[in-house]
């Protein structure tokens, strides 16, 4: 997959790291980060500018979340009669991605950046669940690529000369952010966890307080 993105990303240049980040978008099965770091060693071994690569990593990454998102704004629940979404919103992703919402609210479309096989089905639902507006979207969507894009563009850079260091890198980062996530996810957890407890507790005394009015009523009344 590298040797293919790295020779096609020689070619044609950034219109064609913009292009596949956009299918990246639309759940085609070419990974996101290969494509980011391929994009940044090309920058690496000068063919293009490494900060430009940047701004067009972070446009072709925005804009194929975009364009699944304001689809499923636009189409809805229609958009599960095509074939194409069919496969990528499988009944069982569909399901894990009521609950993620159910559970995490709008922060899941923040951590949807760092899971491939959930991003696209993520993006669409929020699109179509209409709880979201696009710029909560972009906002959301864009601190999180903010995060990665840049990580896996000037890595590839900085390590263009040697592949074998770079693909090294490559799997420590994700395990690092993978490992990062599931803290952050740990964390959220937690407080979710809390203020449930400190709600359950709140309404534990307010039951109690009307069982103590009420029972002072029952004794003045006999």
């Amino acid at each position: 997959m590298f040797s293919v993105l790295e020779a096609f990303f020689t070619q044609y240049g950034y219109a064609a790291v913009f292009v596949v980040l956009v299918a990246c978008g639309f759940g085609v099965p070419i990974p996101e980060d290969v494509t980011l770091v391929t994009g940044g060693v090309v920058s690496g071994l000068g063919y293009t500018n490494v900060h430009t690569m940047f701004i067009v990593g972070m446009a072709g990454v925005l804009a194929g979340d975009g364009l699944m998102f304001a689809a499923g704004r636009v189409y809805g629940q229609r958009l599960l009669q095509y074939r194409f979404v069919q496969r990528v919103m499988t009944p069982k992703r569909y399901a894990q991605v009521q609950e993620k919402f159910d559970r995490y609210g709008n922060r899941v479309l923040f951590i949807a950046r760092f899971l491939p096989g959930l991003r696209t089905p993520i993006y669409i639902t929020a699109g179509m669940s209409r709880r979201v507006s696009y710029w909560q979207f972009l906002l959301m969507d864009g601190l999180a690529a903010m995060i990665s894009v840049p990580i896996w563009v000037y890595l590839g850079a900085y390590g263009a000369e040697n592949i074998d260091w770079l693909m090294r890198k490559v799997h420590q980062f994700q395990t690092g952010l993978y490992i990062a996530l599931g803290l952050g996810v740990v964390v959220l957890l937690y407080y979710w966890w809390r203020k449930r407890q400190r709600i359950l507790f709140f309404h534990q005394k307010i039951k109690e307080i009307r069982a103590r009015r009420l029972a002072k009523k029952q004794n003045k009344s006999r």
